[in-house]
């Protein structure tokens, strides 16, 4: 018989006394009795809802707030899209106005550059202006008046035709106001009313800034109330790079406020309340479906009874991916939500960013209605696909994404003063990312510039090498990666997957989900709140 004196001193640890004392404290029958429950346990942990409903009759709750949250996180999504498009059109439609009214004979074009290319012209679009529908802004008793700025540098003096030049590169701006009462007078340049001369050797960008207000209507047959639009107008001559050539742009910035005095008939202010309320349930839904102690106790018992630690990959099928994708759906879904209140109530008028948070918390709720069909042995295919390759996929996409960089940087330097698609480094990446899918290829061959032979043979040779690259090999190779994970699950399927330590454990339980058995083990109350449990 052992020395009782060598058992103590063995459990140095904390863990290795917990073992020592379950043993001696525990009879073989109990030692059956527990590892029965834990493989019970377990059993029931990895079930889906029906079984898990067969077992205890439980209820799948959880999968009920889920609906529920997909069906209201999707309604809320659609009033806001709706109301956000009237924005972003009201927004579109007077920044088309103000080009008409503000630049002379501006046309619409598909590529919208504007421009204009002797003296005069900069001058008589400086003076034509009008305001149309539009109000100015009142500050007290008093319209705001437009500022005319004009950049230019210190000194300058440039004689081309001596090849002959003397400048200060210092940037100096001076500015003065007109107001909106002020007649304008298009004439010539010495009856020029508005007293501006300009310098053109030494001219860098002329800026005209003044804000309008209008009224947005169109919200009242969508049963809100009217917002009201503060427009920040800038009218830029562009004239950095002095090639005889002043392009002209007008950028509009909205300000989106509460009107001060107004009076609607109806409900339409009672309807904006019950968008609240509606929110605050969705925000209510949410929390609920936030609301892992499993995981340890699988861990200590296989320390206590076998003496062996449980691997990192069987610790990792506790981690339950799609509570964790909920968890952070619910998170957006939260402030969003709290976003869209404020927006609703005046507060604030960022759409961007309310805008990013629910359209991505809907599309987490919606992926997450995949992990239900996953339950379905024809219908988890693609999840199981996704699941086995993605490391893989990562490990060829980092290798390909060296190769696609190297690519990009040598298509800018060298093809960008010759070509379109090649003038900047974003312009290049979205060039060949549409040569991969085939997109445009004929068009990217055909604008290349024929100045430079040199550089024109260097693009063919760049251009079908990369398309033979990465059609050919990159992207078939790619399929192949996916192909071949497809194949391996479906031999699984059909000839059973690998049992892992954890896996073999569980078979050992026999009992079915309505055998009753299950139903003498209840969950501890805190463990409905753990994020990793199914």
């Amino acid at each position: 018989m052992a020395n009782p004196e060598v058992v103590i001193s063995s459990c140095s640890s904390q863990e290795e006394e917990n073992r020592c004392t379950f043993h001696q404290h525990t009879s073989p029958s109990e030692e059956l009795l527990l590892e029965d429950q834990m493989r019970r346990k377990l059993k029931f942990f990895f079930m889906n809802p029906c079984e898990k409903f067969w077992a205890r009759g439980r209820k799948p709750w959880k999968l009920g707030i889920q609906i529920l949250k997909i069906a209201m996180v999707t309604i809320q999504l659609v009033f806001f899209g709706l109301s956000n498009q009237m924005v972003v059109a009201f927004k579109e439609e007077n920044t088309i106005a103000f080009k008409h009214l503000f630049l002379k004979g501006y046309v619409d074009r598909m590529d919208d550059t504007y421009a204009v290319y002797t003296q005069s012209d900069v001058y008589d679009q400086i003076i034509f202006i009008s305001v149309g529908n539009h109000a100015y802004e009142n500050k007290g008793t008093e319209q705001s008046a437009m500022a005319i700025c004009q950049h230019f540098y210190k000194q300058g003096n440039i004689c081309p035709g001596n090849d002959t030049f003397d400048i200060d590169p210092e940037m100096e701006t001076k500015c003065f106001f007109v107001e909106p009462d002020e007649p304008f007078h298009i004439g010539t340049l010495e009856e020029n009313k508005l007293n501006l001369t300009l310098d053109f050797h030494r001219l860098l960008t002329v800026e005209l800034q003044f804000k309008l207000k209008a009224i947005n209507l169109q919200t009242i047959r969508h049963h809100e109330l009217p917002d009201c639009y503060d427009f920040t107008l800038t009218i830029t001559f562009d004239n950095k790079a002095h090639s005889g050539r002043i392009k002209i742009s007008l950028d509009n910035d909205i300000s989106i406020r509460e009107c001060k005095d107004w009076h609607v008939s109806g409900s339409i202010q009672k309807n904006t309340h019950y968008m609240m309320i509606f929110d605050a349930f969705v925000i209510l839904i949410c929390l609920a479906s936030l609301s892992c102690g499993l995981l340890l106790e699988f861990v200590n018992f296989f320390l206590l009874h076998y003496k062996k630690e449980v691997s990192v990959s069987d610790q990792m099928e506790f981690v339950n991916g799609w509570y964790i994708m909920i968890i952070i759906s619910d998170i957006l879904t939260i402030i969003g939500s709290i976003l869209k209140m404020e927006i609703q109530a005046k507060s604030l008028t960022s759409y961007d960013v309310c805008s990013i948070l629910l359209g991505t918390s809907t599309m987490l709720v919606w992926l997450g209605v995949v992990r239900y069909l996953g339950f379905f042995q024809k219908y988890n295919l693609l999840i199981l696909t996704l699941q086995a390759a993605l490391p893989n996929v990562i490990r060829f996409c980092c290798c390909a994404a060296m190769i696609y960089l190297g690519y990009c940087f040598c298509g800018w330097i060298v093809l960008g003063p010759y070509h379109d698609k090649f003038r900047s480094l974003n312009m290049v990446s979205e060039c060949l990312f549409s040569l991969i899918n085939g997109d445009d290829m004929f068009a990217t061959f055909a604008k290349m510039q024929q100045k430079s032979y040199l550089v024109w043979l260097f693009s063919r040779i760049y251009l079908y090498s990369f398309i033979s690259l990465f059609i050919y090999m990159i992207l078939s190779l790619f399929i192949a990666l996916i192909t071949d994970t497809y194949e391996t699950i479906k031999h699984y399927q059909q000839d059973g997957f690998p049992e892992t330590e954890l896996r073999t454990f569980i078979a050992e339980c026999k009992d079915l989900p309505n055998s009753g058995k299950y139903r003498l083990e209840d969950d501890p109350p805190g463990s409905i709140f753990c994020c990793c449990k199914k």
